[in-house]
């Protein structure tokens, strides 16, 4: 698994809690899926069906021990994602998220990734970051991230986006990503 500087929290689950993750990752769109491609449209209304939306991807990400989900992540082409900055506090909600600054000074980590299950690449991102957007409920939102957040965030930007952690990765984690998640043939 990731540490929290990827996508996925390094902690060891009972039965109980690893069944949950399960079930939470069952609901989140995999590899290969063409949502995960897709460039999210921005969100028109901070109605209640967004406000259920957020709800749902809050305890999806919960569930599955992560610590972003895009929108994009359950097929929903909507500019939102979720994210957990501190394990301790309650999950973030940005709608239509804007990088308006980054900072020079770059960092690479291994990230990891909700929707590429098994894999775990170096990602060169902006060590600090501000993000602008509003909330579920349409109050305008500006947060000012360092490292872990800031790589969250991109992650997940990057995901409305249709951008993949390979994508971002060096050739040759690439190809040794892309081993990982291509279907086996398996003869009988």
């Amino acid at each position: 698994m990731a540490n929290e500087a990827g996508q996925i929290r390094d902690e060891q689950l009972d039965a109980q809690r690893e069944a949950v993750r399960r079930t939470a990752l069952a609901q989140i769109r995999q590899y290969g899926d063409p949502a995960l491609r897709m460039r999210a449209r921005p969100v028109a209304e901070c109605d209640e069906d967004l406000a259920r939306l957020v709800r749902r991807m809050k305890q999806l990400m919960v569930d599955a021990n992560g610590v972003g989900l895009a929108a994009t992540q359950l097929g929903v082409l909507r500019r939102v994602f979720v994210f957990q900055d501190d394990p301790d506090e309650e999950p973030i909600a940005l709608v239509n998220p804007e990088i308006v600054e980054r900072s020079d000074e770059t960092a690479t980590e291994d990230e990891g990734c909700l929707s590429l299950q098994g894999v775990l690449v170096p990602v060169e991102r902006a060590a600090a970051v501000s993000v602008e957007g509003k909330d579920e409920s349409g109050a305008d939102v500006r947060l000012e991230l360092e490292e872990p957040g800031a790589r969250v965030v991109q992650h997940e930007v990057d995901h409305l986006d249709g951008v993949l952690i390979i994508d971002r990765t060096t050739p040759e984690a690439r190809r040794e990503a892309l081993s990982i998640l291509r279907p086996r043939i398996a003869l009988v």
